[in-house]
């Protein structure tokens, strides 16, 4: 079922928010009629923040406007004619909107997609997400009760003004009676007795009526500050329950998804929430200023001055909260930085559209700072705008994107030129140095009403400056995303974790590496268990109470290895990612299976049967493990174990091309024939006349480089006991 068919029957506020995805933009008409050509694009395939996609994103118009104008000429009979002429003022609407900016209608088309996409998924998965729902169900209702009670304010102050209003006239009346009775002394002694006594009678009344005015002014102004107050102590526990609970989730996600966990989301629905908030406090401040404005108006006695002073500070500190912890870093930068290289990064203020922040787009400052540094900046101590370092590129004005209602900057050609290290704490490596990237910016709103110098540091980086310190640099990264706790002081993580920690952000890694649903199982994990803590059981419940240091996961080198325990699962996870994931995919690969693990299991089965593990004495390495005759002792049957091979290996030959090489390879453990496994990925014969020409060419070279699997023929055809049995992979 396309998307389109399923977003057509979302109901209540989620088809709301979906209507309210299109309008002049993106015609929801064009939806509709393209709808299953506009599924089947691959906008994604569009890189929003290179400019040199712009030629790609031009074509996707072109095709876009030609689809409506073939649409619209389909269109016939009577029926047909309005929907010919509509469609065809259209695609001429399209492609004058984008034609000079084709990227942003790829940006508008993916970000509609992706909310359709959301938006039924939330519509689907109900059950699973009932906590959730309640949750967004609750704060959407507090919206409500807000939005209600402003409006009841709104209403109460006009009606404030309107008696205050007829105050002031009544009052200009007094006024003018007691001017009136000083001009009687010309007036004849009859004459003036008369008029006196009935403009003294007037005056009393009016004055009794003033009096008795006054002291409901006042209580109409003091319950409307109490009102007020109430009002504002819910738009911050409100705002409390977004930015605090809503937000750092979001952020926390991101986080995770730094290790391969599922993509953050949701930022469009914090955006809506915070536009909510933002608009709700601006109306009630503008109240709270209208309250102010009458009070120097018409002054009386009591302690409205103080009260509003008061409301006006909390108000403005509402305002400040929200606007400071909405500016947000969309796309992170990279969390292991090379100097001297390009990368990329998105800041992203979520109010600023709702305060018309763009109308004077402000700059956005991106530098690079030290650990110390960052907890400087949080305790609110001078830094001077101090830097560890230079960052090219680091100047963006911030962009509003009509189409999605963002306001935003994008970094697209930073680079690190230098970096300038602390001094190393003990046994502290370079890799183990984290920075962070300080963005910050000033804005005003409410024409210069408010200015506000807002700030935001990026989840921590390692720089470095060789390709050799990016395996030791992303186990910081790893370890620091992981097991980083909300609100820490810069950048501050567990020395020790329970291994049952450790276990699920590797499989997140794992998982995320090899684009699969199939992780690590829970005998995948024992024997990485085994390998970190150099035990021998096999009982997962014997390390659930274990706690594994960073000493022990990449800064002490295994029992007899030259090798971390880090570096040597990630070198497993680069080998696979590289060479092997449709085979582990397939479930071709055990991998995590120990030497004597893959004896006891290959002698149980025929001669033949072959296993794929990795290897123990290598980083990056898999061997093959095979159960064949001893050919030096009759009736024997002996265990044998390949050379490991490497990424290097299978840049020349892969490795279901090696298996199929192995004539003694007969069955993929524990029965499957190899064929059935591995002729999918078998490279198909060249032609005679290729083989020809290449052999002529490049006859000393083969020569030179024989193939390792034909090597492993020939081995193969000696004593066996000689070539392997000592071997250690």
């Amino acid at each position: 079922m396309s998307m389109w068919i399923q977003a057509q029957q979302l109901q209540g506020e989620a088809l709301h928010q979906m209507q309210a995805l299109y309008g002049q933009h993106f015609p929801i008409e064009v939806r509709h009629y393209l709808a299953q050509w506009i599924e089947t694009q691959l906008w994604d395939s569009v890189e929003l923040d290179n400019p040199s996609e712009e030629a790609k994103a031009k074509r996707l118009l072109d095709s876009l406007v030609a689809e409506l104008q073939r649409k619209a000429q389909l269109q016939g009979g009577e029926d047909g004619f309005l929907l010919k002429i509509k469609l065809g003022h259209y695609a001429n609407q399209l492609k004058s909107t984008y034609d000079r900016c084709p990227l942003e209608l790829v940006r508008c088309i993916k970000h509609i997609l992706q909310s359709e996409q959301r938006l039924v998924q939330e519509a689907t998965n109900v059950s699973s997400m009932d906590s959730l729902s309640q949750r967004h169900q609750q704060i959407n209702q507090t919206f409500e009760e807000l939005r209600l009670a402003t409006q009841e304010t709104e209403n109460e102050l006009r009606k404030l003004q309107h008696s205050q209003e007829y105050f002031i006239i009544q009052y200009q009346e007094n006024l003018r009676i007691q001017a009136q009775l000083s001009s009687l002394a010309s007036l004849p002694p009859t004459e003036r007795t008369q008029r006196e006594t009935t403009l003294q009678s007037k005056r009393a009344t009016v004055e009794a009526w003033l009096t008795r005015e006054a002291s409901t002014l006042q209580k109409y102004r003091l319950d409307l500050s109490e009102q007020h107050q109430k009002t504002l102590n819910l738009l911050r526990k409100q705002q409390t329950l977004i930015l605090d609970d809503e937000l750092i989730q979001w952020k926390r996600r991101q986080q995770l998804a730094g290790n391969g966990g599922p993509h953050e989301g949701g930022l469009d629905v914090l955006q809506s929430w915070c536009e909510k908030l933002a608009d709700l406090i601006w109306q009630n401040r503008q109240q709270i200023r209208r309250c102010e404005h009458l009070t120097q108006q018409l002054p009386l006695p009591g302690p409205m001055e103080e009260l509003l002073s008061k409301l006006n500070a909390d108000i403005t500190d509402i305002i400040s909260a929200l606007v400071t912890s909405t500016f947000i870093i969309e796309k992170q930068p990279p969390q292991v930085l090379k100097t001297q290289t390009k990368f990329a990064a998105t800041v992203r203020l979520l109010v600023g559209g709702k305060l018309n922040v763009h109308m004077n787009p402000p700059q956005v400052k991106a530098v690079i700072v030290s650990e110390q540094q960052a907890k400087a900046l949080l305790k609110n101590e001078s830094t001077h705008s101090e830097s560890s370092g230079e960052i090219l590129n680091n100047n963006c004005v911030m962009e509003y994107h009509q189409a999605t209602g963002t306001l935003s900057a994008h970094f697209r050609n930073m680079s690190l030129k230098r970096i300038k290290r602390s001094d190393r704490r003990g046994a502290e490596s370079v890799t183990e140095e984290k920075f962070t990237v300080l963005f910050e910016s000033q804005f005003s709103v409410g024409g210069n009403e408010l200015v506000f110098n807002v700030k935001t540091l990026s989840l921590p980086v390692v720089v470095i400056v060789h390709g050799s310190q990016d395996n030791n640099a992303t186990a910081t990264v790893l370890w620091d995303n992981a097991f980083a706790e909300p609100g820490r002081v810069p950048f501050i993580v567990p020395d020790k974790v329970l291994w049952p920690q450790l276990c699920e952000a590797l499989n997140m890694k794992y998982k995320a590496e090899m684009h699969s649903g199939r992780g690590l199982t829970e005998d995948n994990l024992v024997f990485l268990a085994q390998k970190a803590f150099t035990s021998s059981s096999n009982n997962p419940e014997d390390y659930h109470n274990m706690t594994i240091s960073w000493a022990q996961f990449n800064r002490e080198s295994l029992p007899g290895r030259n090798f971390t325990f880090w570096q040597w699962f990630d070198g497993v996870v680069e080998l696979m990612k590289k060479h092997l994931k449709p085979h582990w995919n397939d479930g071709a690969i055990l991998g995590f299976v120990n030497k004597q693990q893959a004896q006891d299991m290959l002698l149980s089965k025929p001669n033949g049967t072959f296993l794929l593990r990795f290897s123990d004495s290598e980083i990056g390495g898999i061997t093959i493990a095979w159960v064949a005759e001893n050919p030096n002792k009759s009736g024997e049957r002996l265990v044998w174990n390949l050379l490991p091979y490497t990424t290097k290996d299978f840049s020349i030959r892969s490795l279901a091309d090696r298996i199929s090489d192995l004539n003694h390879l007969l069955f993929l453990y524990p029965d499957r024939p190899k064929d059935e496994v591995f002729a999918k990925y078998y490279t198909p014969p060249l032609c005679t006349s290729f083989i020809s020409c290449v052999t002529s060419c490049l006859c000393d070279f083969l020569f030179d480089t024989m193939d390792v699997a034909r090597h492993v023929e020939e081995l193969l055809r000696r004593p066996m006991a000689n070539q392997w049995s000592n071997q250690q992979p």
